[in-house]
């Protein structure tokens, strides 16, 4: 065992209590179906600890014991009721059983460990990504570097290959001056950027270059270290990406994100416009660049 295990587990163990309690927060009496007591005196935004125990159904003791961090031997159904009671989605309540997994002992934790994020991608993923053609993608490992991308991909996000490569997009969105213009919607981009970030260090805790990554970001960035504290965990797979090119101007780019191995955080992400949009018109006129 190595001798980050102690510090891993207890980072784990914080983690639970700082996100079971903002995931308490947003849940008010009236929403779980509970009476109010207390009024304006009441000193926390939404459940009381007592008032989760009584949702998940386990004692106020015991719930106390876990959302102070202590998860040793919680079972798949205790998560089951904590999801159903503080309305988790499908990446909140992975991301629980992730931190819980880590935070259990030392023999959980040596089933947590795994490889680091890739630096690459197989020769035939390369192969595969050039072949799209008329479709920008790319390849993303969990630390959201670009592994891959093909020459469309290049051009629609030409602003990321100015400073050099490899391109981070997290460093992209956070760091880069041109990153508002770039984003229409950069506060969707940002906080989905962080979201994914932290499920990815919910997955894999020992991994050094991600926490390396986490804690550049947090110190050049305000934005990033507000979004981080807030434990918010996403699932993203498919959406629309909504960009302003510096040449053709406005983009909504349709994406999917599919996983490039199973249980892989690396992903082929491709931008599909809708037939006959301005985007589309707008892809082939930087196809033909």
């Amino acid at each position: 065992m190595t001798s980050d295990v102690p510090s891993r587990r207890d980072a784990a163990r914080a983690e639970i209590r700082e996100f079971l309690s903002t995931r308490r927060a947003r849940i008010t009496p009236d929403q779980a179906g509970l009476p109010s007591y207390g009024g304006e005196r009441r000193r926390v935004p939404g459940l009381r600890r007592e008032e989760a125990a009584l949702l998940v159904g386990v004692s106020p003791q015991y719930y106390i014991r876990l959302e102070r961090g202590d998860a040793t031997g919680v079972s798949e159904s205790v998560v089951d009721g904590i999801a159903q009671a503080l309305e988790l989605d499908t990446a909140e309540r992975a991301h629980l059983m992730d931190l819980i997994r880590t935070a259990g002992g030392p023999a959980q934790i040596a089933r947590r460990r795994r490889s680091p994020a890739p630096r690459s991608v197989r020769p035939t993923i390369e192969r595969l990504v050039d072949a799209l053609n008329g479709v920008p993608a790319m390849v993303l490992n969990g630390h959201l570097d670009v592994l891959a991308v093909n020459s469309l991909g290049r051009a629609v996000f030409s602003p990321w290959y100015g400073s050099g490569e490899p391109v981070n997009t997290a460093r992209m969105v956070f760091l880069e001056d041109s990153a508002g213009t770039f984003f229409r919607e950069w506060e969707k981009a940002a906080d989905d950027t962080v979201a994914l970030l932290r499920a990815e260090a919910g997955r894999n805790p020992y991994d050094r270059e991600l926490s390396d990554l986490v804690g550049e970001l947090s110190t050049r960035s305000e934005e990033f270290r507000v979004r981080w504290a807030a434990h918010d965990v996403r699932i993203h797979t498919t959406g629309v990406k909504k960009l302003h090119h510096p040449v053709v101007g406005d983009l909504d780019l349709p994406f999917e994100s599919l996983s490039v191995d199973p249980g892989s955080s690396t992903n082929l992400v491709t931008y599909v416009p809708e037939p006959g949009s301005s985007t589309e018109a707008a892809l082939a006129v930087l196809a033909a660049n």
